[in-house]
């Protein structure tokens, strides 16, 4: 078990100095415990977070800045600075930074399960392609959805 250590993460930094490049977003761990891990993402105008579905995790995010559009279920939303998602365990979901200007958000999960490590995986790849960043996120419990249409 992997319990929570007392301190203080810095603003502008990750635990262990650890900075992640996953599918043009920059992450940064902030907290990493058995019960929760938590981690700043930085979405540049453009990218996304393809839907798909945590089915023993649920996500939260905070919006620190700019404004993102979600795929939450069968609807269509969108939050700016200040609002909190919540995405239940087993609902579909997709992040998408339509606006023209960089959102930045505090993610957090309840319980880790092995996203830290879909991370460091998905980070790792020399080349971020999807059919393997699919694949990977499987074998780690997170699964994307079909492109609508298909």
């Amino acid at each position: 078990m992997k319990s929570e250590i007392t301190g203080i993460t810095r603003a502008n930094e990750g635990i262990q100095g650890i900075s992640w490049n996953i599918l043009g977003q920059t992450y940064v761990p902030k907290s990493y415990a058995e019960n929760s891990f938590s981690w700043h993402a930085t979405l540049p105008p453009g990218t996304f977070v393809p839907p798909h579905i945590h089915p023993d995790q649920d996500e939260y995010l905070y919006m620190l800045e700019g404004k993102l559009d979600f795929m939450l279920g069968n609807s269509e939303a969108q939050a700016t600075a200040g609002d909190l998602i919540r995405l239940g365990m087993g609902v579909p979901h997709g992040i998408f930074n339509k606006s023209e200007q960089t959102a930045k958000v505090l993610f957090w999960v309840s319980p880790s399960r092995k996203l830290f490590d879909l991370f460091w995986g998905l980070h790792n790849m020399k080349e971020q392609k999807p059919e393997d960043v699919v694949a990977m996120a499987a074998e780690f419990n997170i699964h994307f959805l079909p492109p609508p249409g298909s």
